[in-house]
């Protein structure tokens, strides 16, 4: 899968990110019968100072977040519940932008007891199907969406990220 990861902040490096991101994201698309090979995504691995400003621009909340992802195509369904359409392949290969910062993860990640590599990878896949017009903001379409990344995940070998963790691994 053609991802460009761009790392801003080189915390980033040491946790594998150029190779945990596009294995996450080819999984995600895989599982959903979309070929790969035929899509490109963008992937900042940037701080929390980075993302804050990303949020309050794009989103007028300014506050520091996990996961940002912009679609390059509105692909949601208008129905709660209902599964988005896939991507057409044509002239545009692109499917969005996805912004991810440092701090955030690694504490989120720590105050679940959950490996940064697990978190992270729950994460990508999660921003992957924003991208693909899966939301969680109706209850239905996070059920949906909740299920598919569970899904995904276990075929990646994370642990559901939804259960109760106890920190053993």
């Amino acid at each position: 899968m053609p991802m460009e990861v761009i790392v801003e902040d080189a915390r980033w490096h040491a946790a594998g990110l150029e190779d945990l991101a596009p294995r996450a994201a080819e999984a995600a698309l895989g599982h959903l019968g979309i070929d790969p090979e035929l899509w490109e995504i963008s992937l900042l691995a940037c701080d929390d100072s980075r993302i804050m400003a990303l949020n309050a621009d794009f989103r007028g909340k300014p506050a520091a977040t996990n996961v940002l992802s912009w679609p390059a195509e509105d692909l949601a369904p208008e129905a709660p519940g209902a599964r988005p359409v896939p991507p057409e392949p044509g002239v545009e290969p692109f499917l969005g932008d996805i912004a991810i910062a440092w701090e955030t993860c690694a504490r989120e990640a720590a105050g679940a007891g959950r490996p940064l590599a697990d978190h992270v990878t729950h994460l990508v896949v999660h921003a992957v199907l924003h991208l693909l017009g899966y939301d969680h903001i109706r209850d239905p379409d996070a059920t949906l969406m909740e299920a598919t990344e569970i899904a995904i995940l276990g075929k990646l070998g994370v642990p559901d990220p939804y259960t109760a963790h106890d920190g053993a691994h």
